[in-house]
C-alpha cells in the first residue's frame, strides 16, 4: 500500500518593503482629520441611522438599512486605508533648512520651474500621493515627471518617459518653501453634519 505524502505548506513569497508614504506635515494633518471625523463623528452617527432602520420592520427590504448597511461598510474602508497611509507616513517639510548641497536639488517638497521642448515654462511641485492636485500642479513624487526630475539641478535637461512618448525638459529654478495645502472639510452630505444641523423641518 503507497503510503501518503505529508500535506505541503504552499509556498509564500517574502513581502517586498513597504514603499514609505512620503507626505508633507499640512497633508499628513489633513489625513489625521479625516480620519477623526469618521471614527467619532460619521461612524456613530450612521450606526444609530442603520439602528433605527433595523427597528423599522423587514431589513430584506427596508432601504434606509440597506443603504445604512452599504455606508458603513465605505466608512470602514476608508478609515482602515487612512489608518494604514497615516502608519506608514514619512513626514518631510518643504521648508525645514537644508544643506547647500541639497538647497538646489530636486527631492520631495521642491518647486520646480522647468522649460519644456516649445519652449514653454511649467512650475510643479512635488508632493505625496495622498496630496496630488492636479490643478494646482501638485504632482506625485512617484509620477514620471517627479522621477525624471529628482536630484537635477537648475541647468540640467532630463527625459521625461511617460506610456505614450519622450519629452525633454530644462530645469530653470528649484526652491523649497511652504506649500499650501487645503484642511480637510467634511463633506455636505455628511450624516454628522446632517444631524448637527437639525431634523429637516415638515
Amino acid at each position: 500500500m503507497r503510503a501518503k505524502r505529508p500535506l505541503r505548506e504552499p509556498v509564500r513569497d517574502a513581502p517586498g518593503p513597504k514603499l514609505k508614504n512620503y507626505i508633507t506635515p499640512a497633508g499628513l494633518q489633513r489625513l489625521k482629520d479625516e480620519h477623526r471625523f469618521l471614527l467619532n463623528r460619521e461612524r456613530p452617527a450612521m450606526t444609530q441611522v442603520v439602528a433605527w432602520a433595523a427597528a423599522n420592520g423587514d431589513r430584506s427590504e427596508n432601504a434606509d438599512y440597506q443603504y445604512g448597511k452599504r455606508r458603513l461598510r465605505q466608512i470602514d474602508s476608508r478609515i482602515r486605508f487612512l489608518t494604514k497611509r497615516i502608519d506608514a507616513a514619512e513626514v518631510v517639510d518643504p521648508a525645514a533648512p537644508r544643506p547647500r548641497s541639497a538647497a538646489t536639488r530636486v527631492f520631495f517638497g521642491a518647486t520646480v520651474t522647468y522649460k519644456d521642448a516649445a519652449g514653454r515654462e511649467h512650475v510643479v511641485r512635488i508632493v505625496g500621493i495622498d496630496e496630488v492636485d492636479l490643478n494646482r500642479r501638485y504632482i506625485s513624487w512617484i509620477s514620471p515627471l517627479a522621477r525624471a526630475l529628482m536630484k537635477s539641478t537648475p541647468g540640467d535637461r532630463v527625459a521625461v518617459h511617460a506610456p505614450r512618448k519622450t519629452e525633454h525638459i530644462e530645469v530653470l529654478d528649484v526652491e523649497y518653501a511652504p506649500i499650501p495645502m487645503d484642511p480637510f472639510r467634511e463633506p455636505p452630505g455628511a450624516e454628522a453634519a446632517s444631524r448637527r444641523a437639525g431634523p429637516t423641518p415638515p
